[in-house]
């Protein structure tokens, strides 16, 4: 049967961090099983055969030794036993993540809610994901920079939903209800040019917005995410 070749850097990190911890394998039990794996599903093979000679000579050890390490992990469940004959012992040799007993233990944990793509969120969606563009934007108006109270912020679309803008962080920000009112269906770029010809914007400050317009729509302007548990649906 063909196997997919597993990912030695993984495996190694896996001995580590359950075999070793988990199972508490001596150093002798975690020698011959790096052995044996090496020898077998590192190179894409899932049965090895092998004698207790040839195991005991390559890690050092006594025929002894060697023998009773092999029992070790056959009760442990890290090898399974296929034959044993003449020529030697014929095994099933298992990654740490295919022994029963870890496989179990891997199972019990908890599981991490995985986090969403940031590109693909809808952050008009709940309260939570539009503070977040608030919080992105220091509570200021992104265009004329007027601090933001309960009573006059709301979120603008910088390409506005009729012109196949999105509800994405690239594509909103924080903004004052006179600027929204002001903006309509404009580009930001021409709001922001009437805002610095009514000088409520300076030169340097009209050069740093048209800056943060294009870091915005490079995606460089991202908010922090909240965890899984607060993406509910609530209402602002």
């Amino acid at each position: 049967m063909k196997t997919q070749k597993p990912n030695a850097e993984l495996v190694w990190k896996q001995i580590e961090d359950m075999v070793v911890r988990r199972l508490k394998v001596s150093v002798v039990d975690r020698s011959a099983y790096s052995h044996l794996l090496r020898h077998s599903r590192l190179e894409n093979r899932m049965q090895l055969r092998f004698s207790i000679a040839w195991l005991a000579r390559d890690i050092g050890l006594s025929g002894g030794a060697t023998r009773n390490s092999v029992r070790r992990l056959v009760s442990l469940g890290a090898l399974r036993l296929l034959g044993r004959s003449k020529e030697g012992h014929t095994v099933e040799v298992r990654l740490p993540d295919e022994i029963p007993e870890l496989r179990r233990a891997m199972r019990a944990l908890p599981r991490i809610a995985k986090m969403p793509d940031i590109e693909e969120v809808d952050f008009m969606r709940t309260r939570t994901l539009r503070k977040a563009i608030l919080a992105r934007d220091g509570e200021l108006c992104f265009y004329c920079r007027k601090r933001l109270n309960d009573r006059m912020r709301c979120l603008d679309h910088v390409r506005p939903l009729s012109r196949a803008g999105r509800n994405s962080y690239r594509n909103l920000v924080s903004c004052c209800l006179e600027c929204n009112s002001q903006k309509g269906e404009r580009s930001a770029a021409d709001l922001l040019r009437t805002l610095y010809r009514e000088r409520r914007l300076t030169s340097a400050e009209f050069a740093t917005r048209l800056r943060a317009l294009k870091s915005l729509a490079a995606g460089k302007l991202r908010p922090v995410l909240p965890s899984g548990g607060e993406l509910r649906s609530d209402i602002w």
